[in-house]
């Protein structure tokens, strides 16, 4: 089996149905935060967007979104769906690792879903600075985890503890950035 990190793993992973996470809808966290105390407007990245519910989800409520995936099997699929819905919404395939590189500082918010749980938790310091280069100064992010019980390896998702997410504020304090 190909590695957590590597386009082929999530490829196989959709190829075969086992993406047991998918909704086949927008997440009710990110819906019922949007309803409820809806972030600044602006341009907005999704990281590991899968099948992009959550992407057409923001596009639909007047952000512009581009959702990101190293799978090109999701990335096809998002575009499909966005297409069938009749949304414009922006899908690339991109290693999330590297986006700083090339969007540094480019994204008003950052949606983060799934995402942090289902990469290898040896990068996920490495994960956090990535998101951290491309949030513009004074950015939101919006970050929804769900502590889980220690798992044996194996696909993810993967535990998160509470530590774990605290990483986040303790990178984004390094970085100067505000929390």
């Amino acid at each position: 089996m190909a590695s957590v990190s590597t386009p082929d793993f999530w490829t196989d992973l959709y190829a075969r149905g086992g993406d047991g996470w998918e909704l086949r809808r927008p997440a009710p966290a990110l819906v019922e935060f949007v309803e409820r105390t809806p972030p600044s407007p602006g341009r907005v990245a999704v990281p590991g967007c899968g099948r992009g519910h959550d992407v057409r989800y923001l596009t639909r409520r007047g952000y512009a979104v581009v959702g990101f995936d190293f799978s090109p099997a999701a990335i096809a699929e998002a575009r499909a769906l966005a297409d069938a819905d009749g949304v414009r919404a922006e899908f690339v395939e991109r290693d999330i690792f590297t986006l700083g590189r090339d969007h540094e500082r480019a994204f008003d918010g950052v949606w983060e879903y799934t995402c942090f749980c289902a990469i290898d938790p040896t990068r996920r310091a490495e994960y956090v600075r990535a998101m951290r280069a491309i949030l513009k100064p004074g950015g939101w992010l919006l970050a929804c985890f769900f502590p889980m019980r220690r798992r044996a390896a194996g696909p993810p998702p993967r535990s998160v503890r509470l530590r774990q997410g605290q990483e986040w504020t303790v990178l984004f304090r390094k970085t100067n950035a505000p929390v």
